[in-house]
């Protein structure tokens, strides 16, 4: 009979780990190609705890604002919607003139979404793929720039817009922030991996300008990376409610100034306030319902390219 020695190794060397062998621990995580993770009942219970904790409040705004003051105040409150919705959103629609605080709010978001896609995207380009003397002097003072609060800069900022004119003008919330400092080093640092030097370096040698790179080879690039910059510049341009309530007025108000009228009173009215913060949130919905998919594919896109 014959007998089978164990495979001799080499003095100092350690001997080859054994293959895995299928449905073993050291191979249950990983997937191969055209597998799907597969979530357990814990995933579900969390994924409906987190979905119900998230639509929650918009449901809430929604009961306050289809019922009456004292119905909202009752112990306990009500959890199912009333009949006074379209009277509430009449009476705020009415009482804080959201109609142009709206236009207002979409000009202004609008403008600063643009601008800021616009800009931080040129200077993500520059900073990343650009040589030029200064350069990491000038994107160190662009990051100090977000450590400094904008409290700060209120006085001397109103006090400018004054000076110029603007004062109560939509140009006085526009101007300031045309461009972000966390915009432009969110860009540079998506275009330092999704943008290879070999397709700057492929179209000068075809002969397109500068502006022709950027149009043909940067911005389709920075395709994802802009989706995500454009919704969180334009939901924080729809809410901002310091430097707008600061620099406007009652007469031209964005829509977050118009809202803090209906508050303004000696008592005030909980579910008109509550209706005029479900009109200011349906806008937000709108856009998210319009170019959620676009947004969320250009991410999966930019991870795909990474």
């Amino acid at each position: 009979m014959t007998t089978t020695s164990p495979a001799k190794t080499a003095p100092g060397l350690a001997p080859a780990p054994l293959p895995a062998t299928p449905g073993k621990g050291g191979n249950r995580f990983k997937i191969g190609a055209g597998q799907q993770l597969k979530g357990g009942p814990f995933t579900y219970i969390a994924l409906i705890v987190v979905g119900l904790g998230s639509v929650f409040p918009l449901y809430w705004t929604l009961v306050a604002a289809s019922n009456d003051q004292q119905r909202v105040l009752d112990d306990p409150p009500p959890l199912l919607p009333g009949g006074r919705l379209w009277s509430n959103l009449q009476a705020a629609w009415d009482q804080a003139n959201l109609g142009k605080a709206i236009v207002n709010s979409v000009i202004v978001a609008g403008c600063i979404t643009a601008a800021t896609l616009f800009f931080c995207t040129l200077a993500g380009y520059a900073f990343a793929k650009m040589r030029f003397r200064g350069r990491n002097v000038l994107m160190t003072a662009v990051i100090a720039t977000l450590t400094i609060p904008p409290q700060l800069s209120v006085v001397p900022l109103f006090m400018m817009m004054s000076d110029i004119g603007w004062g109560g003008k939509l140009e006085s919330v526009i101007f300031p922030t045309l461009v972000g400092a966390f915009g432009v080093f969110f860009m540079r640092q998506y275009l330092i991996e999704a943008l290879p030097y070999e397709l700057i370096e492929a179209a000068k040698v075809d002969g397109a300008s500068n502006i022709r790179i950027v149009w043909n080879v940067v911005l389709p690039a920075a395709r994802p990376a802009m989706m995500v910059l454009g919704m969180l510049t334009f939901v924080q341009a729809w809410n901002d409610f310091f430097w707008p309530f600061l620099a406007l007025n009652q007469e031209n108000p964005t829509l977050q100034v118009a809202l803090g009228q209906l508050s303004a009173s000696y008592t005030p009215d909980q579910s008109i306030i509550m209706a005029g913060a479900l009109i200011s949130t349906l806008p937000l919905l709108l856009v998210f319902v319009i170019f959620g998919k676009q947004i969320v594919g250009g991410i999966m896109a930019g991870a795909v390219k990474g």
